[in-house]
């Protein structure tokens, strides 16, 4: 389950590891902080989202912008092409966001953070984490595309 929470925050396997790693350290360290009021998985969780995200505020192109070129703009699909994908492909997908994409993309639909909360999380306006959200699911909705069209190829 942590290492799901990790590789959907990573670029890469290699990097999940390390956030894994990093992540159990840190479950070890503060495991005097946990309450039985909840789940230990569910606390469990919330250390490694806090340890991915601290990695990835680090980065220093957190926020970069891609080139709208790079997005297709006109690209209408619905919604639910997503849940008959295969779960590993859509993390490959999704690891291959920009950091910001995908720590946004994240925090909204997986881990269930309104806009105000991730402004808050990642030190951003809410203004700044709609867009952000709305252009990671264009790119991973051209991403899709684009491996349907190869695939009929």
């Amino acid at each position: 389950m942590l290492l799901g929470v990790c590789l959907r925050y990573g670029s890469n396997f290699q990097e999940a590891e390390d956030f894994l790693q990093e992540g159990f350290v840190k479950i070890y360290e503060d495991l005097y902080q946990y309450r039985p009021t909840g789940a230990l998985g569910a606390w469990m969780r919330k250390v490694m989202v806090n340890v991915c995200l601290m990695h990835l505020k680090k980065q220093k192109q957190f926020f970069s912008t891609i080139e709208m070129d790079y997005i297709t703009e006109n690209h209408e699909a619905h919604d639910d092409s997503f849940e008959s994908y295969r779960a590993e492909a859509l993390i490959q997908m999704i690891q291959k966001l920009p950091e910001g994409y995908r720590a946004v993309f994240n925090l909204y639909v997986i881990d269930g953070y309104t806009h105000k909360e991730i402004a808050g999380i990642l030190n951003i306006s809410d203004v700044t984490s709609r867009p952000q959200f709305s252009r990671a699911k264009k790119m991973l909705r051209n991403m899709l595309e684009n491996k349907l069209v190869n695939r009929d190829l």
